[in-house]
Protein backbone atom coordinates (compact mmCIF):
# COMPACT_ATOMS: atom_id res chain seq x y z
CA UNK A 1 0.00 0.00 0.00
CA UNK A 2 2.81 2.48 0.90
CA UNK A 3 4.62 1.55 -2.11
CA UNK A 4 1.79 2.48 -4.19
CA UNK A 5 0.68 5.41 -2.88
CA UNK A 6 4.46 7.05 -2.97
CA UNK A 7 4.46 6.02 -6.91
CA UNK A 8 3.91 9.12 -8.49
CA UNK A 9 1.21 8.36 -11.16
CA UNK A 10 2.66 8.96 -14.90
CA UNK A 11 0.33 11.78 -16.39
CA UNK A 12 -1.48 10.46 -19.87
CA UNK A 13 -0.49 13.35 -21.43
CA UNK A 14 3.46 12.61 -21.26
CA UNK A 15 3.12 9.21 -22.78
CA UNK A 16 4.62 9.35 -26.12
CA UNK A 17 1.94 10.14 -28.92
CA UNK A 18 1.34 7.69 -31.50
CA UNK A 19 -0.94 8.08 -34.27
CA UNK A 20 -4.82 7.61 -34.33
CA UNK A 21 -7.47 6.60 -36.69
CA UNK A 22 -8.48 9.41 -37.60
CA UNK A 23 -9.51 8.90 -41.27
CA UNK A 24 -12.44 7.52 -42.72
CA UNK A 25 -12.79 5.03 -46.16
CA UNK A 26 -13.71 8.07 -47.91
CA UNK A 27 -11.08 10.27 -46.64
CA UNK A 28 -8.51 8.10 -47.51
CA UNK A 29 -9.77 7.04 -51.20
CA UNK A 30 -9.93 10.91 -51.35
CA UNK A 31 -6.05 10.86 -50.69
CA UNK A 32 -5.23 7.93 -53.04
CA UNK A 33 -7.11 9.33 -55.88
CA UNK A 34 -5.12 12.58 -55.22
CA UNK A 35 -1.96 11.35 -55.32
CA UNK A 36 -2.89 9.45 -58.59
CA UNK A 37 -4.76 12.05 -60.57
CA UNK A 38 -1.87 14.26 -60.68
CA UNK A 39 -0.32 16.21 -63.60
CA UNK A 40 0.52 12.80 -65.45
CA UNK A 41 -2.75 12.50 -67.44
CA UNK A 42 -2.16 15.76 -68.32
CA UNK A 43 1.34 15.24 -70.06
CA UNK A 44 1.74 11.74 -70.86
CA UNK A 45 -1.15 11.01 -73.49
CA UNK A 46 0.82 12.30 -76.50
CA UNK A 47 4.29 10.23 -75.42
CA UNK A 48 1.87 7.12 -75.12
CA UNK A 49 -0.10 7.56 -78.40
CA UNK A 50 3.04 8.26 -80.69
CA UNK A 51 4.10 4.63 -79.06
CA UNK A 52 0.99 2.54 -80.01
CA UNK A 53 0.00 1.72 -83.11
CA UNK A 54 -3.84 2.58 -83.25
CA UNK A 55 -6.61 4.28 -81.70
CA UNK A 56 -7.69 0.34 -79.83
CA UNK A 57 -3.96 0.03 -78.78
CA UNK A 58 -3.95 3.77 -77.42
CA UNK A 59 -7.08 2.63 -74.76
CA UNK A 60 -6.28 -0.84 -74.12
CA UNK A 61 -2.69 -0.24 -72.86
CA UNK A 62 -4.57 2.41 -70.40
CA UNK A 63 -6.90 -0.12 -69.61
CA UNK A 64 -4.01 -2.81 -68.83
CA UNK A 65 -2.25 -0.24 -66.85
CA UNK A 66 -5.51 -0.03 -64.53
CA UNK A 67 -5.27 -3.58 -64.16
CA UNK A 68 -2.13 -3.64 -63.25
CA UNK A 69 -2.47 -0.85 -60.80
CA UNK A 70 -5.52 -3.11 -59.32
CA UNK A 71 -3.13 -6.23 -59.03
CA UNK A 72 -0.61 -4.37 -57.46
CA UNK A 73 -3.86 -2.91 -55.07
CA UNK A 74 -4.95 -5.78 -53.95
CA UNK A 75 -1.32 -7.75 -53.26
CA UNK A 76 -1.09 -4.69 -50.93
CA UNK A 77 -4.22 -4.88 -49.45
CA UNK A 78 -3.50 -8.17 -48.19
CA UNK A 79 -0.60 -6.75 -46.42
CA UNK A 80 -1.76 -4.02 -45.14
CA UNK A 81 -4.46 -5.94 -43.71
CA UNK A 82 -2.44 -8.48 -41.85
CA UNK A 83 -0.08 -5.65 -40.56
CA UNK A 84 -1.64 -1.73 -40.45
CA UNK A 85 1.11 -0.10 -39.71
CA UNK A 86 1.90 3.82 -39.97
CA UNK A 87 5.09 2.58 -41.62
CA UNK A 88 3.65 1.15 -44.74
CA UNK A 89 6.15 -0.71 -47.00
CA UNK A 90 9.03 -0.29 -44.73
CA UNK A 91 6.88 -2.21 -42.03
CA UNK A 92 5.91 -4.80 -44.53
CA UNK A 93 9.91 -5.08 -45.61
CA UNK A 94 10.44 -5.28 -42.41
CA UNK A 95 7.99 -7.94 -41.25
CA UNK A 96 8.97 -10.09 -45.00
CA UNK A 97 13.33 -9.91 -44.85
CA UNK A 98 14.30 -8.23 -41.29
CA UNK A 99 15.17 -4.86 -40.03
CA UNK A 100 18.27 -4.42 -42.56
CA UNK A 101 16.12 -4.24 -45.61
CA UNK A 102 13.52 -1.91 -44.59
CA UNK A 103 16.31 0.11 -42.65
CA UNK A 104 17.63 0.36 -46.38
CA UNK A 105 13.99 1.20 -48.24
CA UNK A 106 13.95 3.56 -45.50
CA UNK A 107 17.03 5.33 -46.41
CA UNK A 108 15.92 5.18 -50.32
CA UNK A 109 12.66 6.63 -49.31
CA UNK A 110 13.46 9.82 -47.52
CA UNK A 111 16.58 10.40 -49.69
CA UNK A 112 15.55 9.29 -53.61
CA UNK A 113 11.59 7.61 -53.69
CA UNK A 114 9.80 9.69 -51.82
CA UNK A 115 11.52 13.34 -51.77
CA UNK A 116 12.70 13.02 -55.66
CA UNK A 117 8.69 12.40 -56.10
CA UNK A 118 7.65 15.49 -54.64
CA UNK A 119 10.44 17.41 -56.05
CA UNK A 120 9.12 16.05 -59.37
CA UNK A 121 5.66 17.42 -58.56
CA UNK A 122 7.39 20.38 -57.44
CA UNK A 123 9.15 21.44 -60.90
CA UNK A 124 5.67 20.79 -62.57
CA UNK A 125 3.62 22.88 -60.57
CA UNK A 126 6.22 25.88 -61.23
CA UNK A 127 6.45 24.99 -64.86
CA UNK A 128 3.02 25.69 -65.35
CA UNK A 129 2.79 28.96 -62.53
CA UNK A 130 5.50 30.07 -64.57
CA UNK A 131 3.73 30.24 -67.79
CA UNK A 132 1.25 32.98 -65.77
CA UNK A 133 3.88 35.01 -63.65
CA UNK A 134 7.63 33.99 -64.23
CA UNK A 135 10.39 35.10 -62.17
CA UNK A 136 13.20 34.93 -64.65
CA UNK A 137 15.80 31.73 -65.33
CA UNK A 138 15.46 29.59 -62.17
CA UNK A 139 11.22 30.58 -62.08
CA UNK A 140 10.24 27.08 -62.01
CA UNK A 141 12.63 26.16 -59.48
CA UNK A 142 11.56 29.00 -57.32
CA UNK A 143 8.19 28.03 -57.11
CA UNK A 144 8.88 24.64 -56.66
CA UNK A 145 10.64 25.29 -53.80
CA UNK A 146 8.12 27.96 -52.40
CA UNK A 147 5.68 25.15 -52.93
CA UNK A 148 7.45 22.61 -50.68
CA UNK A 149 7.71 24.51 -47.84
CA UNK A 150 4.02 25.82 -47.94
CA UNK A 151 2.32 22.55 -47.72
CA UNK A 152 5.30 21.07 -45.28
CA UNK A 153 3.91 23.70 -43.30
CA UNK A 154 0.22 23.25 -43.63
CA UNK A 155 1.32 19.57 -42.88
CA UNK A 156 2.82 20.05 -39.54
CA UNK A 157 0.25 22.53 -38.37
CA UNK A 158 -1.86 18.95 -38.67
CA UNK A 159 -3.53 16.23 -40.05
CA UNK A 160 -6.66 17.54 -39.87
CA UNK A 161 -5.95 20.39 -41.76
CA UNK A 162 -4.21 18.55 -44.31
CA UNK A 163 -7.10 16.22 -44.65
CA UNK A 164 -9.70 19.22 -45.22
CA UNK A 165 -7.16 20.53 -48.30
CA UNK A 166 -6.35 17.35 -49.85
CA UNK A 167 -10.31 16.46 -49.92
CA UNK A 168 -10.66 19.99 -51.33
CA UNK A 169 -8.54 20.55 -54.17
CA UNK A 170 -9.06 16.41 -55.22
CA UNK A 171 -12.70 17.44 -55.72
CA UNK A 172 -11.71 20.69 -57.82
CA UNK A 173 -9.34 18.40 -59.76
CA UNK A 174 -11.65 15.72 -60.40
CA UNK A 175 -14.29 18.32 -61.24
CA UNK A 176 -11.74 19.88 -63.65
CA UNK A 177 -11.20 16.27 -65.01
CA UNK A 178 -14.76 15.69 -65.13
CA UNK A 179 -15.28 18.63 -67.90
CA UNK A 180 -12.85 17.63 -70.33
CA UNK A 181 -14.41 14.42 -70.44
CA UNK A 182 -17.59 16.26 -70.77
CA UNK A 183 -16.47 18.54 -73.38
CA UNK A 184 -14.67 15.60 -74.93
CA UNK A 185 -17.72 13.31 -75.62
CA UNK A 186 -20.05 16.00 -76.22
CA UNK A 187 -18.36 19.21 -77.42
CA UNK A 188 -17.38 18.74 -81.20
CA UNK A 189 -13.90 19.85 -83.51
CA UNK A 190 -14.32 22.69 -85.63
CA UNK A 191 -12.37 20.42 -88.32
CA UNK A 192 -13.66 17.03 -88.70
CA UNK A 193 -10.87 14.50 -87.34
CA UNK A 194 -9.51 12.33 -89.90
CA UNK A 195 -9.03 8.58 -88.59
CA UNK A 196 -5.10 7.74 -87.79
CA UNK A 197 -3.68 4.64 -89.93
CA UNK A 198 -2.96 1.65 -88.24
CA UNK A 199 1.05 0.98 -88.08
CA UNK A 200 2.21 -1.89 -88.64
CA UNK A 201 2.61 -3.72 -85.01
CA UNK A 202 6.45 -4.57 -85.50
CA UNK A 203 6.77 -0.48 -85.18
CA UNK A 204 4.58 -0.14 -82.25
CA UNK A 205 6.61 0.25 -79.38
CA UNK A 206 3.92 -1.04 -76.30
CA UNK A 207 6.53 -1.08 -73.71
CA UNK A 208 7.20 2.36 -73.75
CA UNK A 209 3.81 3.15 -74.03
CA UNK A 210 3.70 0.83 -70.61
CA UNK A 211 5.96 2.40 -69.08
CA UNK A 212 4.63 5.71 -68.71
CA UNK A 213 1.26 4.75 -68.68
CA UNK A 214 2.23 3.46 -65.22
CA UNK A 215 4.08 6.24 -64.81
CA UNK A 216 0.45 8.09 -64.55
CA UNK A 217 -1.18 5.79 -62.72
CA UNK A 218 1.84 5.43 -59.90
CA UNK A 219 1.38 6.71 -56.18
CA UNK A 220 -1.41 4.19 -54.97
CA UNK A 221 1.11 2.47 -53.28
CA UNK A 222 1.23 5.29 -50.91
CA UNK A 223 -2.04 4.26 -49.36
CA UNK A 224 -0.03 2.01 -47.88
CA UNK A 225 0.92 4.57 -45.47
CA UNK A 226 -2.73 5.62 -44.36
CA UNK A 227 -2.97 2.41 -42.19
CA UNK A 228 -1.54 4.00 -39.05
CA UNK A 229 -4.31 6.19 -38.98
CA UNK A 230 -7.49 4.60 -40.79
CA UNK A 231 -10.53 3.81 -38.72
CA UNK A 232 -10.32 -0.21 -38.39
CA UNK A 233 -7.65 -0.36 -41.13
CA UNK A 234 -7.33 -4.43 -40.95
CA UNK A 235 -11.23 -4.39 -42.51
CA UNK A 236 -11.07 -1.07 -44.25
CA UNK A 237 -7.87 -0.88 -46.61
CA UNK A 238 -8.81 -3.41 -48.65
CA UNK A 239 -11.66 -1.51 -49.57
CA UNK A 240 -9.85 1.97 -49.91
CA UNK A 241 -7.28 0.43 -51.96
CA UNK A 242 -9.74 -1.67 -54.47
CA UNK A 243 -12.43 1.56 -54.89
CA UNK A 244 -9.77 3.71 -55.60
CA UNK A 245 -8.04 1.56 -58.32
CA UNK A 246 -11.90 1.63 -59.84
CA UNK A 247 -12.22 5.21 -60.03
CA UNK A 248 -8.78 5.87 -61.30
CA UNK A 249 -9.06 3.14 -64.36
CA UNK A 250 -12.86 5.11 -64.60
CA UNK A 251 -11.36 8.41 -64.92
CA UNK A 252 -7.93 7.96 -66.91
CA UNK A 253 -10.12 5.77 -69.33
CA UNK A 254 -12.40 8.14 -69.91
CA UNK A 255 -10.15 11.41 -70.26
CA UNK A 256 -8.44 9.27 -72.79
CA UNK A 257 -11.25 8.17 -74.65
CA UNK A 258 -12.46 12.47 -74.60
CA UNK A 259 -8.88 13.01 -75.54
CA UNK A 260 -9.25 10.78 -78.77
CA UNK A 261 -12.40 11.79 -79.47
CA UNK A 262 -11.46 15.35 -80.58
CA UNK A 263 -8.16 15.40 -81.24
CA UNK A 264 -7.53 11.73 -82.65
CA UNK A 265 -4.31 9.65 -82.48
CA UNK A 266 -2.49 12.02 -84.47
CA UNK A 267 -3.90 14.85 -82.88
CA UNK A 268 -2.30 13.61 -79.70
CA UNK A 269 0.82 12.38 -81.13
CA UNK A 270 2.04 15.84 -82.48
CA UNK A 271 0.34 17.60 -79.09
CA UNK A 272 2.81 18.94 -76.34
CA UNK A 273 -0.62 19.78 -73.95
CA UNK A 274 -3.19 17.52 -75.08
CA UNK A 275 -5.92 18.51 -72.29
CA UNK A 276 -5.09 22.06 -72.94
CA UNK A 277 -5.13 21.44 -77.16
CA UNK A 278 -8.34 19.94 -76.71
CA UNK A 279 -10.07 22.58 -74.83
CA UNK A 280 -8.94 25.24 -77.29
CA UNK A 281 -10.87 23.21 -80.10
CA UNK A 282 -13.85 22.60 -78.36
CA UNK A 283 -14.08 26.19 -76.07
CA UNK A 284 -11.77 28.73 -77.11
CA UNK A 285 -8.89 30.58 -75.34
CA UNK A 286 -11.36 30.50 -72.18
CA UNK A 287 -11.20 26.40 -72.45
CA UNK A 288 -7.05 26.35 -72.44
CA UNK A 289 -7.26 28.67 -69.41
CA UNK A 290 -9.26 26.14 -67.92
CA UNK A 291 -7.44 23.10 -68.29
CA UNK A 292 -3.95 25.03 -67.54
CA UNK A 293 -5.61 26.24 -63.73
CA UNK A 294 -6.70 22.32 -63.52
CA UNK A 295 -2.92 21.42 -64.17
CA UNK A 296 -2.16 23.55 -61.27
CA UNK A 297 -4.56 22.40 -58.98
CA UNK A 298 -3.58 18.84 -59.76
CA UNK A 299 0.01 19.72 -58.94
CA UNK A 300 -0.76 20.87 -55.75
CA UNK A 301 -3.07 17.93 -55.10
CA UNK A 302 -0.39 15.59 -55.81
CA UNK A 303 2.05 17.49 -53.69
CA UNK A 304 0.10 17.89 -50.54
CA UNK A 305 -0.45 14.08 -50.52
CA UNK A 306 2.68 12.85 -51.67
CA UNK A 307 4.28 15.17 -48.86
CA UNK A 308 1.55 14.20 -46.05
CA UNK A 309 2.57 10.10 -46.61
CA UNK A 310 6.02 10.55 -47.26
CA UNK A 311 6.44 11.26 -43.77
CA UNK A 312 5.22 8.63 -42.20
CA UNK A 313 8.01 6.23 -43.22
CA UNK A 314 10.47 8.51 -40.91
CA UNK A 315 8.22 8.13 -37.82
CA UNK A 316 8.68 4.21 -38.40
CA UNK A 317 12.34 4.43 -39.73
CA UNK A 318 12.80 5.91 -36.09
CA UNK A 319 11.46 3.22 -34.19
CA UNK A 320 14.44 1.16 -35.24
CA UNK A 321 16.91 3.71 -35.01
CA UNK A 322 17.38 5.44 -31.50
CA UNK A 323 20.03 7.96 -33.28
CA UNK A 324 17.49 9.16 -35.04
CA UNK A 325 14.71 9.10 -32.44
CA UNK A 326 14.07 12.79 -32.67
CA UNK A 327 13.12 12.65 -36.57
CA UNK A 328 10.24 9.95 -35.98
CA UNK A 329 8.71 12.27 -32.84
CA UNK A 330 4.86 11.77 -33.61
CA UNK A 331 3.16 15.63 -32.42
CA UNK A 332 -0.10 14.42 -29.87
CA UNK A 333 -1.40 18.18 -31.33
CA UNK A 334 -1.02 18.14 -35.18
CA UNK A 335 -1.27 14.56 -35.36
CA UNK A 336 1.30 14.29 -37.68
CA UNK A 337 5.40 13.41 -37.58
CA UNK A 338 6.18 17.24 -37.40
CA UNK A 339 10.21 16.43 -37.24
CA UNK A 340 9.65 13.76 -40.38
CA UNK A 341 8.07 16.50 -42.21
CA UNK A 342 11.02 19.37 -41.79
CA UNK A 343 13.96 16.62 -42.27
CA UNK A 344 11.71 15.38 -45.62
CA UNK A 345 11.13 19.14 -46.84
CA UNK A 346 14.82 19.69 -46.03
CA UNK A 347 16.38 16.92 -48.36
CA UNK A 348 13.35 17.72 -51.14
CA UNK A 349 14.78 21.33 -50.69
CA UNK A 350 18.39 19.99 -51.63
CA UNK A 351 17.50 18.05 -54.85
CA UNK A 352 15.19 20.77 -56.46
CA UNK A 353 18.57 22.90 -56.05
CA UNK A 354 19.99 20.36 -57.69
CA UNK A 355 17.37 20.01 -60.55
CA UNK A 356 17.48 23.61 -60.72
CA UNK A 357 20.97 23.18 -63.16
CA UNK A 358 19.38 20.66 -65.23
CA UNK A 359 17.40 21.26 -68.54
CA UNK A 360 14.35 19.59 -66.83
CA UNK A 361 13.70 19.58 -63.35
CA UNK A 362 11.01 17.46 -63.29
CA UNK A 363 12.35 14.70 -65.95
CA UNK A 364 15.56 14.58 -64.11
CA UNK A 365 13.58 14.13 -60.71
CA UNK A 366 11.12 11.46 -62.30
CA UNK A 367 14.73 10.08 -63.69
CA UNK A 368 16.29 9.85 -60.07
CA UNK A 369 13.69 8.02 -58.03
CA UNK A 370 12.18 5.52 -61.06
CA UNK A 371 15.23 2.35 -61.06
CA UNK A 372 15.33 2.62 -56.68
CA UNK A 373 11.24 2.89 -56.69
CA UNK A 374 10.74 0.14 -59.03
CA UNK A 375 13.16 -2.39 -57.31
CA UNK A 376 11.43 -2.03 -53.93
CA UNK A 377 8.16 -2.11 -55.14
CA UNK A 378 9.26 -5.82 -56.91
CA UNK A 379 10.63 -6.36 -53.01
CA UNK A 380 7.00 -5.77 -51.95
CA UNK A 381 5.37 -7.87 -54.54
CA UNK A 382 7.54 -10.70 -53.44
CA UNK A 383 6.84 -9.97 -50.10
CA UNK A 384 3.36 -11.67 -50.43
CA UNK A 385 4.41 -15.15 -50.72
CA UNK A 386 7.47 -14.00 -47.90
CA UNK A 387 4.72 -13.62 -45.20
CA UNK A 388 2.39 -16.61 -46.34
CA UNK A 389 5.16 -18.70 -45.70
CA UNK A 390 6.55 -17.18 -42.71
CA UNK A 391 3.16 -16.63 -40.78
CA UNK A 392 1.32 -20.00 -42.16
CA UNK A 393 -0.93 -19.77 -39.14
CA UNK A 394 -2.27 -15.92 -39.89
CA UNK A 395 -5.27 -15.72 -41.46
CA UNK A 396 -5.52 -11.66 -42.68
CA UNK A 397 -9.60 -10.58 -42.95
CA UNK A 398 -8.75 -10.05 -46.53
CA UNK A 399 -5.97 -12.40 -48.92
CA UNK A 400 -5.62 -11.29 -52.74
CA UNK A 401 -7.81 -13.81 -54.96
CA UNK A 402 -6.61 -15.82 -57.86
CA UNK A 403 -3.22 -16.48 -55.59
CA UNK A 404 -0.78 -17.08 -56.71
CA UNK A 405 -1.31 -15.58 -60.47
CA UNK A 406 -1.92 -12.05 -59.07
CA UNK A 407 0.78 -11.84 -57.19
CA UNK A 408 3.06 -13.39 -59.87
CA UNK A 409 1.86 -10.70 -62.44
CA UNK A 410 2.42 -7.69 -60.01
CA UNK A 411 5.68 -9.37 -59.63
CA UNK A 412 7.09 -9.58 -63.00
CA UNK A 413 5.65 -5.98 -63.92
CA UNK A 414 7.95 -4.78 -61.35
CA UNK A 415 10.44 -6.75 -62.95
CA UNK A 416 9.75 -4.98 -66.09
CA UNK A 417 9.50 -1.84 -64.81
CA UNK A 418 12.88 -2.00 -62.88
CA UNK A 419 14.65 -3.54 -66.18
CA UNK A 420 13.61 -0.59 -68.31
CA UNK A 421 14.33 2.28 -65.57
CA UNK A 422 17.53 1.13 -65.16
CA UNK A 423 18.33 0.97 -69.24
CA UNK A 424 16.70 4.40 -69.99
CA UNK A 425 16.73 6.79 -67.48
CA UNK A 426 20.72 7.23 -67.95
CA UNK A 427 22.95 9.54 -65.63
CA UNK A 428 20.08 10.44 -63.09
CA UNK A 429 18.67 6.94 -62.48
CA UNK A 430 22.76 5.78 -61.70
CA UNK A 431 22.69 8.80 -59.69
CA UNK A 432 20.00 7.38 -57.15
CA UNK A 433 21.10 4.07 -56.80
CA UNK A 434 24.22 5.63 -56.30
CA UNK A 435 22.30 7.67 -53.52
CA UNK A 436 20.82 4.07 -52.05
CA UNK A 437 24.54 2.40 -51.83
CA UNK A 438 25.63 5.38 -49.94
CA UNK A 439 22.33 4.74 -47.25
CA UNK A 440 24.57 0.90 -46.72
CA UNK A 441 26.95 2.43 -43.25
CA UNK A 442 22.82 3.15 -41.43
CA UNK A 443 22.52 -0.40 -41.12
CA UNK A 444 25.88 -0.26 -38.79
CA UNK A 445 23.59 1.61 -36.65
CA UNK A 446 21.20 -1.48 -36.49
CA UNK A 447 23.78 -3.85 -33.48
CA UNK A 448 22.90 -0.59 -31.09
CA UNK A 449 19.47 -0.32 -32.35
CA UNK A 450 18.63 -4.53 -31.62
CA UNK A 451 18.56 -4.52 -28.13
CA UNK A 452 16.08 -1.32 -27.52
CA UNK A 453 14.06 -2.68 -29.99
CA UNK A 454 13.59 -5.80 -28.84
CA UNK A 455 12.87 -4.31 -25.27
CA UNK A 456 10.10 -2.33 -26.87
CA UNK A 457 8.42 -5.19 -28.95
CA UNK A 458 8.05 -6.95 -25.96
CA UNK A 459 6.27 -4.54 -23.70
CA UNK A 460 4.65 -3.86 -26.26
CA UNK A 461 3.28 -7.05 -26.63
CA UNK A 462 2.81 -7.15 -22.52
CA UNK A 463 0.63 -4.32 -22.92
CA UNK A 464 -1.88 -4.99 -25.76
Amino acid sequence: MNDASTTPAVPRSESPARPAGVLSVFDAIVIMVGLVVGVGIFKTPSIVAANVASEWAFIGVWIAGGLITLVGALCYAELASAEPHAGGEYHFLSRAYGKPVAMLFGWARCTVIQTGAIAAVAFMLGDYISQILPLGTYSSAIYAALSVMFFTGVNIIGTTQSKTLQVLVTFIEIGALAAVILFGFFGSATTPVAPTPALPVETAALGTAMIFVLLTYGGWNEAAYLTGELKDARRNIPKVLALGSFVLIALYTLANLALLSILGLEGLRTSDAVAADMMRVVAGPSGETMVTLAVVVAAVSTLNATIFTGSRVFYAMAQDLPALRWVGVWDGRGKTPANGHLTQGAITLALIAMGAITRDGFKAMVDYTAPVFWGFLLLVGVAVFVMRWRYPERRPPYRVPLYPVTPILFCLTCAYMLHASVMYTGVAGLAGLAVLAAGLPILLLRKKADAPIVATALRDDVST
